[in-house]
């Protein structure tokens, strides 16, 4: 719109902006937002919704979907930051929207026409969180009652075909007297405030045991973030040119991260899984944090590339030659390989460790690591600019040293590394019982 109609340019000439134009683009950026935070974690629950987990095939086919989901995810990048990028910067800025929102409207009637042939699942009524503050509340009141030493004498709901409950854990065992049956209650007409079920009590324990994880994840956003900032601002002072008539566009350097995500996931689902799932005869191959542990130890080896690059970069940036931009695509090809690990592990582990009923906001829980760790790399940058003697990131690169800003992160990037690792290694995996209909048709298959 501020593309094609004249009242809405923006004026080239004024000293101060339109506000007319300042309105309308900041509106379009927080309409992204906004939508981006509303369908995308409900988006990718509802796809891997569409699998059934009582039917053996389908869940492990359902193991896959997130790999492929960031395979057409790759596929999306890679035209946007090629096609769409040099139609905005050789044609017509607008016409990089405009088929940017031409494609949005067909992709939405897609899905409208889609409709009869998803499946749906019933939830329940009401917040899942008021479920989880039903088992504090009630672990709360009955906190001086002495914890039963059998966990079959806590209250349980009889499983029923296509609702699976929860293994007791002997975790967390303070929270476990929210199932104690009271001597003057009974077994399911007390207030859901003073008595909970075993799978209840186990829900509230998968979402605290998950919080040192996200915690953890949300430092390996910071290294995520380097990859749309300060990777393709080193790109913008390199040489880019291909030939005489060419020069790649800065942003068009992310399409590498893309490239490497896309192969690296593909190759890992087609060749290595059926090979892993062989050597330890578990439909899912490597376990989850697993997965995550190796994408953020290659983003380790990624940014101790990255500091080495930048020196060499400033160091001919001194003598006054350019460092070609290729330099940079051992950096940006890592960064894509970790996040073919580690993105997706952590997609299957926000939705699969979660309660069933939370697997939306369990997916919100991921995409905060993508956000929060933005916010993090900012809060990075305004603390070692404060307290180094010289300013390590300034407007220009080549008087700031991103290398040292690099090596600090490296250094936090191990060491988060480690806690991971501690956290994985003690972590205890949703543990599911299925009714004995549920068992018998995952046989039949």
């Amino acid at each position: 719109m501020a593309e094609y109609i004249p009242s809405l340019k923006p004026c080239t000439t004024c000293e101060h902006g339109n506000k007319k134009h300042e309105v309308l683009f900041y509106l379009g950026i927080y309409l992204v937002s906004f939508a981006t935070g509303g369908y995308k974690p409900c988006l990718q629950s509802f796809g891997a919704d569409q699998f059934d987990e009582n039917n053996a095939k389908e869940r492990k086919q359902k193991m896959s979907f997130f790999n492929w989901w960031n395979i057409c995810l790759c596929c999306g990048i890679f035209f946007g930051v090629t096609l769409i990028v040099y139609m905005q910067d050789n044609v017509a800025w607008g016409l990089g929207f405009l088929i940017l929102a031409i494609t949005m409207a067909v992709s939405l009637l897609v899905f409208i026409c889609g409709r009869p042939f998803y499946r749906y699942k019933n939830s329940p009524l009401g917040s899942p969180l008021t479920t989880l503050l039903q088992v504090f509340v009630a672990a709360f009141v009955k906190r001086n009652l002495p914890s039963p030493s059998d966990p079959s004498f806590l209250y349980e709901v009889p499983m029923s075909p296509g609702k699976p409950s929860l293994s007791h854990t002997n975790r967390l065992r303070c929270l476990d007297k929210a199932a104690i049956i009271e001597a003057n209650g009974n077994d399911g007409s007390t207030s859901r405030w003073r008595l909970a079920s075993v799978t209840q009590v186990e829900e509230l324990k998968l979402v605290l045991n998950m919080i040192p994880i996200w915690l953890s994840c949300l430092i390996f956003g910071i290294g995520l973030a380097q990859g749309t900032t300060f990777f393709i601002k080193q790109g913008s002072v390199m040489n880019r040119r291909v030939s005489k008539h060419f020069e790649i566009p800065p942003a068009t350097l992310f399409i590498m991260i893309a490239i490497g995500m896309g192969i690296t996931v593909a190759i890992y689902d087609k060749v290595l899984l059926p090979y892993i799932r062989k050597s330890t005869k578990t439909e899912r191959g490597i376990n989850i944090l697993t997965r995550i542990g190796i994408g953020m130890a290659i983003l380790v080896i990624a940014i101790i590339i990255s500091a080495l690059v930048e020196t060499k970069r400033l160091t001919s940036a001194r003598k006054g030659v350019k460092l070609s931009a290729f330099w940079l695509a051992p950096q940006f090809l890592l960064l894509g390989i970790g996040d073919g690990f580690s993105l997706v592990g952590m997609q299957e582990y926000f939705y699969d460790q979660v309660p069933d009923s939370m697997r939306s906001m369990g997916l919100a829980l991921y995409l905060s690591v993508i956000g929060v760790g933005s916010f993090l790399s900012s809060f990075l940058i305004i603390v070692v600019n404060n307290f180094s003697t010289k300013k390590w990131i300034g407007k220009d690169l080549n008087s700031s040293r991103l290398d040292y800003f690099y090596w600090f992160l490296t250094v936090i990037f191990v060491v988060n590394l480690c806690v991971f690792v501690y956290l994985a290694r003690i972590y205890r995996y949703k543990s599911v019982q299925r009714s004995v209909s549920d068992v018998n048709s995952c046989e039949d298959m």
